[in-house]
């Protein structure tokens, strides 16, 4: 038997474990590529696992309800479609999908033909045989870009390229691979050695209840981030009045054009997406001793759930979208979110994040970072304020539309006059916002 094992995928960042809410199939089940295996709900996001390859289903490890840690096996596939005693892994970046007599007599033809397949980039077996039937080498496989799930090539990206080169096509390059996720940081805590589990002491008038997943995974991260990284906050009060005005003329305009609400939001994060673009050394994150520069400007947004709990999705290239383009994506994430159908790629790769303080009336706070970025915005609550303002009369007394913006940052990479600079290119942004 050719086993190839089904591991439990990581579902973005900081998440090392999910829930098997549903299987789909069973011992026994013959499944074709892209097959959906099971659900797995994690702290961020519910997604359905396909299969990536074709076979009988012959072993299932974990049951529903199981909670699992990223990259453990809970299901194994006979490629060959039989049963069998043997037990040999088969690395399917070197067999084709047939049996192993095939992959023995391919193997004394490698000098003829072409290697279609690395250990950086993984294909289904069907998609090696595709390519090996069309002399595709690497170097060419490796440049087309595939729409399975995270990016895989799927059976039908392999047989539109191999029809496309016939009519004379040439090859999309397939984006730059992205800097390495920072290496987890020594300090870097689990569940257990956070929170140990003591049996709760009995006292009256108290109930105890023990928190859920996703609130263990979030008080580990929060606990992580405050070890790792030396917390610097700077505060700035902004005058937003022309802003204020401006959306109180435009929201109803603004609604009926776009279908969504005008908030602040949008213009807040283009603030920090240009910001970002002028402050590079924000837009990072820290591996050791090395400082990782991210090519992507991606603004990760804090939502409340209704269960009282917290995601971020991400808006990504958010320095490429207009203000239009930006308040659609905000808003259609926020209800992805509340209605728990964000996907793995909604909250994955984030490289700066922003928490509205001001929605619960609060003047503002001072946030914890969302690692392993090295910065996050805190947005306060906007209200009416006396102020001094300077006229060609003279001073006066006016009220204004005041804000508050708290910038919390990495002390390792971030010092005062970084993080001074970047908060206060933000507030002037939105001081002179002309709409």
């Amino acid at each position: 038997m050719s086993k190839f094992e089904i591991k439990m995928p990581k579902l973005g960042e900081s998440i090392t474990e999910g829930t098997i809410v549903s299987w789909s199939v069973k011992v026994g089940d013959m499944i074709q590529e892209d097959d959906v295996l099971f659900e797995v709900n994690t702290a961020k996001v519910s997604a359905e696992i396909p299969s990536p390859v074709a076979g009988k289903v012959v072993e299932i490890l974990y049951k529903e309800g199981d909670t699992v840690a990223v990259g453990t096996v809970v299901a194994i596939i006979d490629l060959d479609g039989e049963e069998s005693s043997g037990t040999e892994p088969v690395n399917v970046s070197e067999t084709s999908p047939s049996s192993a007599e095939t992959a023995k007599n391919e193997s004394a033809n490698t000098a003829s033909k072409p290697v279609v397949a690395e250990e950086e980039r993984w294909y289904s077996p069907v998609v090696i045989q595709l390519a090996r039937e069309a002399k595709i080498p690497k170097e060419e496989l490796d440049a087309i870009q595939g729409t399975g799930y995270e990016g895989r090539l799927s059976k039908k990206d392999i047989k539109d390229y191999i029809e496309k080169k016939k009519r004379g096509g040439s090859v999309e390059p397939k984006p730059a691979s992205a800097a390495p996720a920072a290496s987890k940081p020594s300090v870097a805590v689990s569940s257990e050695q956070a929170s140990p589990k003591v049996a709760p002491v009995a006292m009256p008038g108290v109930e105890v209840k023990e928190m859920d997943r996703v609130r263990r995974i979030i008080a580990d991260h929060m606990v992580m981030s405050k070890k790792v990284s030396p917390h610097v906050t700077n505060v700035v009060e902004v005058d937003v009045t022309k802003l204020v005005r401006w959306r109180e003329k435009n929201k109803d305009a603004f609604f009926r054009r776009e279908g969504v609400k005008l908030t602040y939001m949008p213009v807040i994060t283009e603030a920090v997406a240009k910001a970002l673009a002028a402050y590079p050394q924000v837009n990072v994150s820290v591996d050791g001793y090395n400082i990782l520069f991210k090519k992507h400007i991606n603004v990760g947004i804090a939502v409340s759930l209704n269960d009282g709990n917290l995601i971020v999705p991400v808006v990504h290239d958010a320095d490429h979208l207009n203000l239009n383009g930006l308040a659609v994506a905000i808003d259609s994430l926020a209800l992805k979110a509340r209605d728990n159908k964000l996907m793995p790629e909604d909250i994955d790769g984030g490289t700066f994040t922003i928490t509205n303080f001001g929605t619960f009336k609060s003047l503002f706070g001072t946030p914890i970072i969302n690692q392993p970025q090295v910065a996050i915005l805190g947005v306060g609550y906007i209200e009416k304020k006396p102020a001094v303002v300077e006229t060609p009369e003279g001073d006066t007394i006016a009220i204004r539309h005041k804000m508050y913006l708290s910038l919390s940052y990495d002390h390792r990479v971030v010092d005062g006059m970084l993080g001074g600079n970047f908060l206060h290119f933000i507030a002037d942004y939105l001081e002179n916002w002309k709409g």
